[in-house]
């Protein structure tokens, strides 16, 4: 008997998640094999040595005898109260309260949740080119359609205003920053987030800021949160302990309401609806906020120039500079470095291929610079989480690797 065929839905034309695509199927085939292979395609700290704080660890296992019914669909209230504490302490931060609060299994999920509640059919949505690729994903998800900016390779990877400008129409319902960025590292100037606010105000859109790295800084980089330049706008904030706090497998982020709420009721009871779908956020996870954002905050020593993610950073910095025909902004914040390769001594016409032979090759994993919508095959994205020898080993290479290379 014929069967039906089952194809994938076409809400996935224009979904794209190339940090655990094709590349990452082969790497686990070669690692299936016997091969070992070094796994620079995610930020899970986990894997490369970096333990959880004592501290979120004793509390959830304190926890979770207790932990193992339903709680509140936005979340537990102690872990939203110590939300709201963190943010009483950076100056002009708008004010909120528990209520104005979501926990999610992860930042991804309240990103989903947002889009879902957002857009209808065709709604417009500016994200930043390069992007994290779940913002555009989930955009084309909910029915809506990503349309781009460009973030200038030439001014340290800052947004471009008159891009931004041009790109808006009167589908356009929101604008999405991620602050620091990933991939490229950048941290964004007060000037131009001020410019980007000034957009959304004069056209009436809704701010969505990723500040998941917001506390991974280097040397003098300043973040400026969002919301602090947009007190009459409503603002949506997003963060959460996996990077910071070195937890990503945890799945516990938070999603911030800030701003004039009355224009937008349907929107957030939609949100609230959704929340409710989905019962609740993981409740032993929900456990670990109070500690890690009450206590000792590790990550201060890790981000210092004696620090281990410093140490790394600049590792990798200075190894791709030493590679003939590749360029690299400094990453100023963030876990990760997105690379130039000069298109007249690399003629690549294909990076998801690169990717690929490097792979084979090297046993070494990256994502090509096209997986984070960018639009030339020019740029791949390498993350700066392994020991800094290690990082200087697969750089060096990459660059033997580049120097025969031809596609």
């Amino acid at each position: 008997m014929s069967r039906r065929i089952l194809d994938q839905s076409s809400k996935l034309k224009d979904v794209l998640y190339e940090i655990r695509g094709a590349a990452l199927v082969e790497a686990d085939r070669l690692e299936a094999d016997g091969h070992r292979i070094l796994k620079l395609n995610t930020g899970n700290p986990a894997v490369f040595g970096f333990e959880a704080p004592f501290q979120i660890v004793r509390d959830m296992i304190d926890a979770i005898p207790h932990a193992h019914g339903y709680s509140d669909s936005r979340g537990i209230m102690p872990a939203r109260r110590a939300i709201v504490s963190r943010y009483e302490q950076v100056p002009g931060f708008p004010a909120f309260d528990p209520d104005d609060v979501y926990l999610g299994n992860g930042v991804s999920e309240l990103i989903t949740m947002t889009m879902q509640a957002l857009l209808d059919e065709g709604d417009e949505v500016l994200i930043p080119s390069p992007d994290y690729p779940l913002w555009t994903a989930m955009t084309s998800l909910a029915g809506g359609t990503p349309v781009h900016y460009r973030c200038d390779n030439d001014n340290g990877w800052q947004p471009d205003l008159e891009d931004i400008r041009a790109r808006v129409t009167p589908r356009t319902k929101a604008i999405v920053v991620i602050n620091p960025n990933n991939p490229t590292g950048a941290v964004y100037s007060r000037e131009v987030l001020e410019g980007i606010v000034q957009i959304a105000r004069e056209n009436d859109l809704l701010l969505l800021s990723d500040e998941i790295y917001d506390r991974i800084l280097f040397d003098d980089a300043v973040h400026v949160p969002l919301a602090t330049l947009a007190p009459d706008l409503l603002c949506l904030t997003y963060n959460g302990l996996s990077k910071t706090y070195r937890v990503a497998g945890f799945r516990s982020g938070w999603m911030v309401i800030t701003g004039p709420k009355k224009h937008a009721e349907g929107f957030l009871l939609g949100i609230q609806l959704l929340a409710s779908t989905r019962l609740c956020p993981n409740v032993p996870a929900q456990f670990a906020v109070q500690a890690a954002l009450s206590g000792v905050q590790s990550i201060d020593a890790l981000i210092a120039p004696t620090g281990r993610l410093h140490e790394q950073r600049d590792a990798a910095y200075e190894a791709l500079l030493r590679i003939p025909g590749v360029e690299c902004h400094k990453p100023q914040g963030a876990l990760y470095a997105f690379p130039r390769l000069d298109p007249n001594v690399y003629e690549i016409h294909d990076d998801a291929k690169f990717v690929y032979d490097f792979l084979v090759a090297e046993r070494v994993l990256l994502v090509q610079g096209t997986g984070f919508n960018w639009p030339t095959p020019d740029h791949f994205r390498i993350v700066t989480l392994p020991e800094a020898r290690v990082l200087t080993e697969a750089i060096e290479r990459l660059g033997n690797f580049l120097s025969s290379y031809r596609q």
